[in-house]
């Protein structure tokens, strides 16, 4: 394991063995090698950087990005040598962005701007930047069925709704037991063509993102929940209420295991910051749920800040890759946890609050990264595990 304080160093033999290789070979391993260096002042460099410096201007980055740092061995196979993180999109009239998904047959991302009420789009092809869809019901999260067909959380409507071939919008769940969701947030589908999602409310608990609730309390319409729409019947399923604010959710590449963030400290203060995850019976329950990862991280200063996981995504090792945010500069950005023990083996970190993460472009090996008023992208070598 590579602390983040401590520099990795080339040996004569390990130079001797690459001047050895083909071109081509020694290449290669040069960029790998390159990709381990971590020093104490590159993270300290790191740290220090604003979102000036993605700006057209801004001074290039010398390889390898110390934005992107390893904590562990394990990410250095994941991260790239030769490679920036780069900034697709930012507008000062940008608020909230949120809710990335790629879409692979038009080649583009799309997100959710929460309190400016519209949908985005960005185009692989040319990067042109435009709106896709204004007003958009105060939308968060975003992902595509297995037809290709959008699907958006609604945090002013209470409803989960899908865009169909022809433009017209589908409410596919708005209500469990005879009440009004709370403010649908983030979702997947499953193969069999269910789809899960979570209900926090935060569209609830205010106007600048939805509509504000007109109960005092945390829970707008009942107790915060994920749940499951069936595809086969349509109907509603309640799969768990344990977490206090379920956000982000994840599934493993087999399937087998649901992922999710808690974000409920924002209004229980007795609730963790961490990571949950369940294994999926059958591919229609929950069960054993228990911590996956916990939020908490020590500073270069040896003080544990921890702050909020929002939007997760696995890729096809299983790695969780979760946005990260609230604490400030040094932890603000992606944190990456091993699938097999949930330790935390890398951080990209960014000078804006990350609020979710997706999978995309042509190979499905780049990162886009929604973040407070820009969108960031970064390719890795990995894929996603899902297609969006």
């Amino acid at each position: 394991m590579t602390h983040p304080n401590e520099s990795t160093v080339s040996t004569k033999a390990d130079r001797t063995e690459c001047e050895s290789q083909s071109p081509g070979v020694a290449r290669r391993a040069f960029l790998a090698s390159a990709a381990t260096f971590t020093t104490a002042a590159t993270l300290t460099a790191a740290r220090m950087l604003s979102a000036d410096d993605f700006d057209d201007d801004a001074a290039p980055v010398r390889y390898p990005d110390p934005r992107l740092v390893s904590l562990d061995d394990r990410f250095d196979k994941l991260k790239l040598g030769n490679t920036p993180i780069q900034r697709i999109h930012h507008s000062k009239n940008t608020l909230w962005a949120e809710g990335p998904a790629w879409n692979g047959v038009g080649r583009y991302l799309i997100w959710s701007d929460i309190p400016n009420n519209i949908q985005q789009r960005w185009l692989e092809d040319d990067g042109h930047v435009s709106t896709i869809r204004n007003p958009a019901n105060n939308s968060n999260g975003n992902t595509f069925d297995l037809q290709g067909r959008q699907i958006s959380f609604e945090h002013l409507t209470r409803a989960v709704a899908r865009y169909d071939y022809d433009g017209t919008r589908t409410v596919l769940a708005d209500s469990f037991e005879g009440k009004p969701l709370n403010a649908p947030n983030d979702g997947v589908v499953h193969p069999n063509g269910d789809i899960w999602f979570s209900d926090p409310g935060y569209g609830a608990l205010m106007d600048y993102e939805g509509e504000l609730s007109k109960n005092d309390s945390p829970q707008p319409n009942q107790k915060e929940a994920i749940y499951r729409i069936e595809a086969s019947t349509g109907k509603l399923f309640k799969m768990t209420d344990e977490l206090f604010k379920p956000n982000g959710l994840c599934f493993s590449p087999d399937y087998k295991r649901l992922y999710a963030a808690d974000t409920g400290w924002s209004h229980y203060k007795e609730a963790s910051k961490q990571i949950q995850v369940w294994d999926v019976v059958d591919g229609r329950k929950l069960a054993k749920g228990r911590t996956f990862a916990s939020m908490d991280l020590v500073m270069p200063d040896q003080t544990t800040k921890s702050g909020f996981a929002d939007g997760i995504r696995c890729d096809v090792h299983g790695n969780i890759w979760a946005s990260a945010g609230w604490v400030g500069a040094g932890y603000d950005g992606v944190h990456i946890f091993a699938g097999e023990d949930g330790t935390r083996i890398g951080q990209i970190l960014l000078p804006e609050i990350c609020s979710n993460v997706c999978f995309g472009g042509t190979k499905r090996n780049r990162l886009f990264m929604t973040a407070s008023q820009s969108v960031y992208a970064v390719y890795v070598n990995c894929k996603g595990a899902h297609h969006c």
